[in-house]
């Protein structure tokens, strides 16, 4: 006896529900697995172990040097060059590496291992302003710049001022058009690459009375006799990256040196910054890595109480938080360059990839030189340098407290 009609509906409804989940989940079984996101391909890998060896063997007699003299030594800006790493996603045909924007995740990861300070000046080049000019450039203006910021120039991206940091778009810098010639005056603060580079992203309001829709970005020439560059300023960390002062003063422009559409500034600084967090956080991701790696040798060498230090438990469960902070950072850095290489890089990631990295790569430092004692207070084992260089992590490109509200938005308006 067949039920009525409206119990045999419900229990076809269950029995259609219960197949679907079934082959929902035999299909899941034989469908191939998603790697870990922190699981590198072979090319990742070969990748990863050549700047590697790059980093420890060209770079690392140079960084106590480096760091004391507050200079970056041209050999080390030469091999990055050399070795492509200043122009990692640019393509192949603008004589670029032609990678993806995680194999520069992983490049400013390993590089930062050795030194941040020159894991930064490869990231601003890479993140920040190759991206810029790769996403909004005219085709005119990727032909001439790109080959030249892959194989030779650094560039520089000026947003900040004395006056507006974390409050970017109140910036005073103005672009004033004068014929076919836009002229800028105004001041630019806290420059990375400044002292070096040959390119740079200058952002200037054509139109203060339209607040930030009147930001604009444009391409200044280093020889461009209306920019000044000022004197490097004395840091706390990365010492040996050239941060300075960018003076315009009656800097004239071309038409064509308008990156992107006039009034667009702001929006190629939000989406470029969030990338750049990304950067921020592999080079925190391998700062920390650094400090942890320069300390474990000493740890079990050194002894006390007739045995090493590594074998007291209090310094064990020191070290496991110190290697989960890390790994915690690397996983979320990862997922979110993994998710910018593919489109999907969203703003959230981003910052909370950020904001974790960089108060983990201070927190592992501090345990590091705390563990060392003595000789972790010097500069003998490099570990506090690695702990100075950490704190710009939740300064730079925007703070830890920017972060937070980011997020804090975010989710706000998801709920």
């Amino acid at each position: 006896q067949f039920p009525s009609d409206r119990s045999f509906l419900m229990f076809a409804s269950r029995l259609g529900r219960t197949l679907c989940a079934r082959s929902v989940i035999r299909s899941a079984q034989y469908s191939t697995a998603r790697p870990p996101v922190t699981q590198l391909s072979e090319d990742e890998r070969i990748l990863k172990e050549s700047v590697r060896k790059f980093a420890e063997t060209q770079i690392r007699p140079f960084v106590s040097s480096m760091d004391a003299d507050n200079e970056m030594h041209p050999d080390v800006i030469q091999g990055c060059f050399e070795q492509g790493f200043m122009g990692l996603d640019i393509p192949q045909e603008f004589d670029g590496a032609g990678l993806d924007f995680f194999s520069s995740v992983l490049v400013i990861e390993e590089l930062a291992r050795v030194d941040p300070s020159v894991s930064v000046m490869v990231d601003v080049q890479n993140t920040l302003v190759n991206i810029a000019i790769q996403g909004w450039g005219t085709e005119a203006q990727k032909k001439h710049y790109l080959p030249l910021l892959a194989t030779n120039t650094l560039g520089s991206f000026c947003l900040s001022e004395w006056g507006s940091g974390s409050d970017a778009f109140s910036l005073k810098t103005k672009a004033e058009k004068k014929g076919d010639k836009y002229v800028l005056n105004g001041t630019k603060a806290w420059i990375t690459n400044a002292k070096q580079a040959g390119l740079f992203i200058v952002m200037a309001n054509i139109a203060p009375e339209k607040g930030y829709k009147g930001i604009t970005a444009f391409l200044v020439d280093r020889s461009n006799p209306g920019l000044v560059v000022g004197k490097p300023e004395k840091k706390l960390g990365i010492c040996a990256s050239s941060t300075c002062e960018v003076q315009l003063n009656d800097c004239e422009v071309e038409e064509s040196d308008v990156l992107g559409e006039l009034g667009k500034g702001y929006q190629i600084a939000i989406q470029t910054l969030n990338k750049g967090r990304v950067g921020i956080g592999a080079q925190m991701v391998g700062c920390a890595q650094g400090a942890f790696d320069n300390s474990i040798p000493y740890l079990k060498q050194r002894k006390q109480f007739n045995q090493s230090l590594a074998e007291f438990q209090s310094i064990q469960h020191q070290l496991a938080r110190a290697a989960t902070d890390i790994e915690i950072s690397r996983v979320m850095v990862y997922n979110a360059g993994r998710g910018v290489a593919v489109g999907e890089g969203d703003e959230i990631q981003c910052s909370m990839a950020k904001l974790v990295s960089s108060e983990a790569a201070e927190r592992v430092a501090s345990t590091c030189v705390n563990l060392l004692g003595g000789v972790g207070f010097t500069k003998e084992l490099g570990v506090e340098k690695y702990y100075r260089d950490a704190k710009i992590g939740q300064i730079y490109e925007g703070t830890s407290n920017i972060q937070l509200q980011t997020i804090a938005k975010r989710i706000l308006k998801e709920y």
